[in-house]
């Protein structure tokens, strides 16, 4: 059958995907929905004890991440099974793991084994907390690292325990960061003819996320604290209760604040003595808020967004995840994708967050059954029918 292909933009770029879990399918899904002949190597049923680790291959996490793929089947841990893989590499542009980082050493397809079948592969790694020093071997997962990346602590009300927030921050990011290592070296091997090693963990991309926070610390020696809803340098810049619920709203600079007193009605905020500049809002961020909270209470939502909007200060509501997907903007911007899955029926999975004018990211095809394309795969890079047949045989694939 033919191999999926959303897009042309990357549809020249054959993925070796050795990943699991979140962060490592994260990376190549994004090469995926990019066109990219993204190989998933699964475990031969009944090998890989962690196979179900995100819950069943038809639902909804294992679909949204394994989309546009193919599978094979393929056990690393014997000698053959590791041949079989370095002969796939020798027509790979990319291969992505997220094993700890002795794994792969021990399974005899680290860097140097697989540049020496193919110096222009480009190995990309995801682990906890890097390839080498004093954690290399240590396990990770999103938690941890929003603990120790600094997330935690700036997150939840001050004085309360640390919260994660509610998504897979370090996860989605490592993944991130990997996929952007990975074109970047790509667009390298163009001039240089030659592969490398992209490596990111958690833990570097959990810290880099926290972006101005970690700055705060860096550049001025400050330790952000927690700060709730509240934003961490401007107000008011939170979340304030209305009559049916509650309302984000972001005032900016002294204009938003000019408009916001006027969309509230409330003209002699504007050059208090304790809210005339944004230093003094801040100073008095309490007050001002206790007393803010006062007055929106006494109009809904949709009221004071429509209101906001008409003076020019950001402002929105605050949605449950089926409230996203019916707001007409996410709509419009196509967040939703349908597609068609074999056992599942009519399905939506999640778009990628960008447009491209000539080469969009597009889903094709939901995730493919364990091994599904194992006889494609190898019949593409050289083995016949007879070859396959003993592979098989002896449980390699």
């Amino acid at each position: 059958m033919p191999r999926p292909r959303p897009s042309t933009a990357l549809d020249h770029i054959r993925v070796l995907d050795l990943t699991r879990v979140r962060a490592g399918p994260t990376c190549c899904r994004v090469l995926a929905d990019f066109g990219a002949d993204v190989i998933k190597i699964d475990a031969p049923v009944g090998f890989d004890s962690n196979a179900a680790i995100l819950g069943d291959r038809h639902g909804s996490d294992m679909q949204n991440l394994h989309r546009n793929k193919r599978s094979l089947t393929l056990n690393l841990k014997t000698d053959e099974g590791r041949k079989v893989f370095l002969k796939l590499v020798e027509t790979a542009d990319v291969v992505v793991e997220n094993y700890r980082p002795d794994v792969k050493e021990r399974l005899g397809i680290g860097y140097e084994a697989l540049r020496a079948v193919n110096p222009r592969v480009i190995l990309a790694s995801v682990s906890g907390f890097g390839q080498t020093g004093p954690y290399r071997t240590r396990a990770g997962f999103d938690q941890i690292a929003q603990g120790m990346g600094g997330l935690m602590g700036v997150t939840g009300f001050p004085g309360e325990a640390p919260l994660r927030a509610g998504i897979a921050v370090a996860d989605s990011a490592a993944g991130i960061y990997a996929a952007t290592g990975i074109l970047v070296a790509l667009a390298e091997r163009a001039k240089s003819g030659e592969g490398q090693w992209v490596q990111t963990s958690l833990l570097q991309a959990q810290i880099a996320m926290c972006d101005f926070q970690a700055a705060a610390y860096t550049v001025d020696g400050r330790v952000p604290p927690q700060a709730g809803n509240d934003h961490p340098h401007a107000t008011p810049m939170g979340v304030l209760p209305s009559a049916d619920g509650h309302v984000n709203v972001g005032v900016g600079g002294e204009g938003q604040w000019k408009g916001f007193c006027r969309a509230i009605e409330r003209e002699d905020l504007v050059a208090h003595p304790d809210y005339a500049d944004a230093r003094l809002r801040f100073r008095n961020r309490p007050a001002l808020m206790a007393l803010l909270a006062d007055i929106f209470r006494a109009r809904t939502t949709a009221d004071w967004l429509d209101r906001l909007e008409a003076e020019g200060v950001p402002a929105g509501p605050i949605y449950r995840m089926d409230e996203v997907f019916s707001d007409p903007q996410v709509e419009h911007l196509g967040m939703a994708v349908p597609i068609r899955h074999y056992a599942r029926g009519d399905i939506r999975l999640i778009a990628q967050p960008l447009q491209m004018s000539r080469t969009p990211p597009a889903i094709e095809t939901a995730i493919p059954e364990a091994g599904e394309h194992t006889d494609e795969v190898l019949a593409e890079a050289g083995f016949d029918a007879d070859e396959i047949a003993r592979l098989r045989d002896a449980k390699i694939v």
